[in-house]
């Protein structure tokens, strides 16, 4: 039986320096060498997320890092998810289950013990007291008795002092945990050091004993010009450098954070299957197109621009977390009409989740379950009508295409009149169904007629797998695991 580790806590000098990557490498690692791992992170903020064998939702990370450890998903290791709605409010999702909306303001100055949330369900409205932070805590300690090491990860900076008081994700849950934390610092940005530094500087007594370790991430480069500076960086700041990991691009990891999106592809190729997904102000779950990015046949890109859309082979309607508020934006854009005219001129339209929706004849909302947008007409491609209600379907599925069997998962507001998973017309498809284009017969399917010859392609489940070995072995390779392993094992 492997000795029990500590849990380790990767927190960041801010958001986007690659916490989710190097949580998710570690999982890997620690499976490689013979642990069984589990990831968590206590409070996530993302639009992608993802359906649990149970049926419940969890930030879309969460389930990377634990397909990476090997075991399935479970809301334990995400049992807080904030599902941002506007610039200024988000859904509450508790344990897996929406709790109701909650106003940026309110949530973040809430009771550091409590929590009063309203959830607005139609013309209901209840009040309820909710102690975040002990919901978390039951979580991890729920986890941390069936897995070793539990690998966690912070959000955004450790360092908001404004926010300590009401912090349930950073160091009061590395406390809680008495985990051991890497503070991981984005060299790529600039300033370092000093963010490195300050993160440090910043922390309280009692939080700074925790800090164990510094890994540098997204380093570009000779390694050898920054000896020095890591050497520096350790005496100002009395913490080892336990690792400087280089940047890469040549591994493929799914990334939950809207910040990836600004590093895809904008624009139409020649030569390949143009496949355009219209740009939603709300887009979630753009995870769903990893496969199609990846294939040599194809040029995926993300557009709102009307011209490019008229140009493209396929047209992608993706999901979306204000359904209503993106169609008026569509219409007021001009992309509604640009979708409606590619169809009629024959090229594939197909929609995805909200997407779909959107491609039906109407979606009404008389509850205000999204806003106060009460109905608008879809764009009359398919023959659906849908009502948002306050449930939330949240499920795996398993279905037929082309007479193969297919996986996917379902999260979505709204209830359609029809209770097909996949509505399809002579060049349109509509479906719930996230996952839907991981599957190699809808890719086939599509790119049928469109491409000289068709390609055996690694299935997507298999390729994942290659990419989490190697992401493991690039971290591996630059990171002193043998002191790593030593921080964990200490009872100091």
């Amino acid at each position: 039986m492997k000795q029990t580790l500590h849990p380790i806590m990767f927190a960041g000098t801010g958001s986007d320096v690659g916490k989710s990557i190097i949580a998710a490498a570690f999982c890997r690692i620690f499976k490689q060498d013979g642990y069984l791992p589990a990831p968590f992170k206590a409070q996530n903020m993302a639009l992608n997320s993802y359906a649990t064998p149970e049926g419940l939702e969890i930030g879309r990370a969460q389930a990377v890092q634990a397909e990476a450890a090997g075991i399935p998903c479970h809301t334990d290791m995400n049992p807080l998810l904030l599902k941002p709605q506007s610039d200024h409010t988000s859904q509450v999702v508790l344990n897996g289950k929406p709790i109701g909306n909650k106003n940026a303001y309110d949530y973040w100055r809430r009771p550091s013990r409590s929590s009063s949330l309203s959830e607005k369900e139609g013309k209901k409205c209840t009040s309820e007291v909710i102690d975040f932070r002990k919901e978390v805590c039951d979580a991890f300690d729920r986890l941390a008795a069936r897995y070793n090491p539990i690998v966690m990860e912070g959000a955004g900076s450790i360092s908001e002092i404004n926010l300590r008081e009401t912090d349930i994700v950073n160091m009061p849950m590395a406390r809680h945990a008495n985990a051991d934390v890497i503070l991981v610092g984005d060299i790529d940005r600039g300033g370092v050091f000093a963010s490195v530094y300050g993160s440090i500087a910043l922390q309280t007594p009692e939080d700074k004993r925790l800090i164990k370790g510094i890994i540098i991430n997204k380093f570009r480069g000779d390694m050898r010009l920054f000896e020095d500076g890591r050497r520096m960086l350790e005496e100002i700041c009395g913490i080892p450098v336990l690792g400087v990991v280089p940047y890469f691009k040549d591994i493929y990891i799914e990334e939950e954070d809207s910040v990836s999106l600004e590093k895809k592809q904008h624009e139409l190729a020649e030569g390949k299957v143009n496949i355009a997904v219209v740009l939603l102000r709300h887009i979630s779950n753009f995870t769903d197109f990893d496969v199609l990015e990846r294939d040599a046949r194809v040029n995926l890109f993300y557009t709102n621009n009307v011209s490019d859309i008229s140009r493209a082979d396929i047209i992608i309607l993706p999901g979306t977390k204000a359904t209503l508020d993106d169609l008026l934006e569509l219409r007021r854009n001009g992309c509604a009409q640009a979708i409606q005219r590619a169809y009629r001129d024959g090229k594939t339209i197909v929609g995805i989740c909200g997407g779909y929706q959107m491609l039906g004849q109407s979606i009404s909302d008389p509850m205000g379950i999204e806003g106060t947008i009460v109905s608008l007409p879809g764009l009359g491609i398919l023959p659906i009508n849908t009502t948002m209600t306050a449930e939330k379907t949240t499920r795996q599925v398993n279905f037929q295409f082309d007479g193969k069997v297919c996986q996917g998962y379902e999260i979505h507001q709204g209830v359609s009149d029809t209770d097909q998973a996949i509505l399809q017309t002579d060049h349109c498809i509509g479906t719930y169904i996230h996952g839907f284009l991981d599957n190699a017969p809808v890719i086939e399917h599509l790119l049928k007629g469109k491409v000289k010859e068709n390609c055996v392609m690694q299935s997507y489940a298999d390729f994942k797998e290659q990419q989490y070995d190697l992401l493991a072995d690039h971290v591996r390779k630059h990171v002193d695991m043998s002191r790593i392993y030593q921080i964990l094992q200490n009872n100091d």
